[in-house]
């Protein structure tokens, strides 16, 4: 078991769709590492804990019957900052994620774009330019 108390910063915990389907993409799309994932009797995930970039990130499954539905989250982006934007970029569109806004360099001087996972988190890419 991972001591959640020792992980620094703040740290994104969503419900999504499908866990299981969310980690495979995560994996795929930015090379997150599952720590953890404590599973009901029924087989949903009740806490899933993956690492991307070096950073801890947190999602379960639905449980409706306890008020905890997967709902896409508005008005809150995640951000991945790497050394190479396009390679991660590249990474992630092949792998489902939809652009919302593509990769360029923006007016401070990064690289940066948008994109939607399949369950509804909006992601955005910052690299150098």
């Amino acid at each position: 078991m991972v001591e959640t108390t020792r992980i620094p910063g703040v740290i994104a915990y969503f419900t999504v769709s499908d866990s299981k389907a969310a980690t495979a993409f995560y994996e795929k799309a930015f090379g997150a590492k599952l720590v953890d994932r404590r599973e009901g009797d029924d087989g949903r995930s009740m806490h899933v804990h993956v690492e991307i970039n070096g950073g801890a990130m947190f999602f379960n499954d639905p449980f409706p019957e306890h008020g905890v539905i997967a709902e896409p989250a508005k008005n809150v982006t995640l951000h991945i900052v790497v050394d190479d934007a396009d390679a991660l970029w590249k990474r992630a569109v092949a792998a489902g994620g939809e652009v919302t806004m593509p990769l360029e360099v923006a007016f401070w001087g990064d690289k940066y774009g948008q994109l939607k996972d399949p369950f509804g988190v909006t992601w955005g890419i910052v690299g150098p330019a």
